[in-house]
């Protein structure tokens, strides 16, 4: 069995976009495959505990059998935080995680390890990255998300100099079209020559950023007007609507897929959005719409979300989480795997995984 173990140099990156993307492609090639997530810093409330939802998705996407305490056997909480500070109670968390490594590799081919935001998460506990890659002999793969050229070329260089020799490579994600040439003709010779393996350069894909209209609803604290059955419908663009009708319809046009943000006290506004290319209509300054105006959204399945806050501060508050949401739409997935099939050298991984 091999242990691939999948981390990133900064949060929301496409880390478990990856896992997904791989996992799911090892068990297309006929691979067992197990998943583990070694230390959480991110959790929810279920109903049965507190657990990570990412290890919850991932137990769906690849059918594993493993409970959640095995997915999941670490997790980092303000409680467990201050009492590790304090001293007390000391628990042995490499054991811990040994002992749900053992249960989850079992009988499996592959197992991949979701690492955290970065490469310096887990620290604390005695789990960091090269700690736990020592631990289980894994071989790293790491995801570095574009913001320029430079910052991707030294996350890559502190990922070698971080992990050393069990660094199997890097995956680029995010990357502007543009960018690609420069990054495979340039970057990527550059790179190896210092001992560091580029095995993707994954071009930006707006769907991969969106939100799903629920994640606004949760976001935004609004009230779902109408509409209750097409909250998994993306969003992919915000539109703002504060101008008059005729100039709407051009202005709205202009872009699919969206979300328009107007007053409740505009249905010129309204009108226009719902009959162009539109996911949700936000109503803002808890100004009801019209019975015209849910009659057209249920007749045409939009839904209608409204909130308290004035228009400004509604945009601002969705641009703060717009592109930092969960991978978990099927859509997302199938766009990511298509994305994979095109860009990912497969074989090279298979090749240096010894598979």
């Amino acid at each position: 069995m091999v242990t691939l173990y999948i981390t990133s140099t900064e949060k929301f990156s496409g880390k478990s976009a990856l896992c997904i993307g791989l996992g799911r492609s090892f068990q297309r090639r006929g691979y067992a495959l197990g998943y583990l997530k070694p230390v959480s810093t991110s959790d929810r409330v279920l109903p049965e505990r507190t657990s990570d939802e990412d290890a919850n998705f991932m137990k769906q996407v690849f059918s594993l059998s493993e409970s959640l305490e095995v997915l999941s056997p670490v997790t980092l909480t303000p409680f467990t935080v201050e009492a590790i500070l304090k001293g007390e109670g000391p628990v042995d968390y490499q054991e811990r995680l040994h002992a749900a490594y053992e249960r989850a590799s079992t009988g499996k081919d592959v197992l991949i390890l979701e690492g955290g935001g970065n490469l310096r998460e887990g620290y604390l506990l005695g789990l960091a990255p090269p700690l736990v890659s020592e631990l289980f002999q894994a071989q790293e793969l790491v995801v570095v998300k574009y913001n320029s050229d430079p910052q991707i070329v030294d996350d890559a260089l502190a990922a070698r100099a971080i992990l050393d020799d069990s660094l199997l490579g890097v995956v680029f994600n995010v990357v502007p079209r543009q960018r690609l040439p420069f990054i495979k003709e340039v970057v990527q010779p550059f790179l190896a020559a210092r001992g560091v393996t580029v095995l993707a350069a994954l071009p930006r894909e707006r769907v991969l950023s969106s939100v799903s209209v629920g994640e606004l609803v949760d976001g935004l604290a609004g009230e779902l007007l109408c509409g209750e059955g097409y909250t998994d419908e993306l969003v992919e663009h915000l539109m703002v609507g504060a101008m008059n009708v005729e100039a709407a319809l051009r202005y709205f046009r202009r872009k699919p897929n969206k979300a328009v943000i107007t007053g409740g006290d505009r249905p010129d506004i309204q009108l226009a959005a719902l009959e162009t290319s539109t996911k949700c209509l936000i109503l803002t300054g808890n100004l009801e719409p019209s019975p015209i105006i849910l009659g057209r959204a249920e007749e045409i399945r939009v839904p209608v979300l409204l909130v308290k806050e004035d228009t400004l501060t509604t945009v601002q508050n969705i641009e703060a989480f717009f592109g930092k949401t969960r991978f978990h739409q099927p859509k997302k997935i199938q766009c990511f795997e298509r994305v994979l099939e095109e860009h990912f050298d497969f074989a090279r991984l298979e090749q240096a995984l010894g598979l």
